[in-house]
């Protein structure tokens, strides 16, 4: 079960480095907070594999292709802060070198929500992608079949049902999203009618 640590420590990125690699689970801390995920499920990994294709395969062709990152690299928008996000776009033109400490680094951060990850997704780590800037912060959330979308000003999110929308600020590419297509198809449903 996801689980925030409850004790008085506080958890600096350098600290993580005291945890095994490869255990499956995912270590972050916010503002001193430790967060801890356990391996997701299967259907969070399709939801994950099937939007960067997707985000991949809208924009490619439209200018300089955003990087779509998934769930493998840590993001330091905060000296105190270390997230990974499920998935994340990086400003048009990144490379393997780009700064990931840079908090403009990030053009778009999707987290596929899960019951473990519901309450941290839409509390503590939207609030600091919020902060920090984030053009757009997309909630997955699998059971609801919905996206909801957050921009850093928002105080209740955009809800996705239908069609999403997306302009890579940087780019100018743009993406367009059946999202009842897209839940459709990882949740192995039979196609719905065009």
């Amino acid at each position: 079960m996801g689980m925030s640590a409850t004790t008085e420590h506080y958890w600096l990125p350098a600290d993580l480095e005291q945890f095994p690699e490869g255990d499956g689970c995912k270590y972050e801390c916010i503002d001193g907070v430790l967060l801890v995920t356990p391996a997701p499920r299967m259907v969070h990994a399709a939801a994950l594999a099937h939007l960067s294709v997707l985000i991949e395969n809208g924009l490619r062709g439209h200018g300089p292709t955003p990087r779509v990152i998934v769930s493998t690299a840590d993001l330091r928008p905060e000296p105190t802060t270390v997230v990974e996000p499920d998935l994340f776009v990086l400003r048009a033109r990144a490379t393997a070198r780009t700064r990931l400490d840079d908090p403009a680094c990030a053009v778009l951060i999707a987290e596929v929500l899960s019951p473990r990850t519901a309450k941290r997704d839409r509390g503590i780590k939207r609030m600091l992608y919020q902060r920090v800037g984030v053009p757009e912060y997309w909630i997955v959330d699998l059971d609801a079949r919905l996206i909801e979308r957050w921009t850093p000003s928002d105080a209740r999110p955009e809800i996705l049902r239908d069609r999403l929308d997306w302009k890579d600020p940087v780019s100018g590419a743009e993406l367009v999203l059946d999202v009842e297509r897209f839940f459709a198809e990882v949740w192995g449903d039979e196609s719905p009618a065009d």
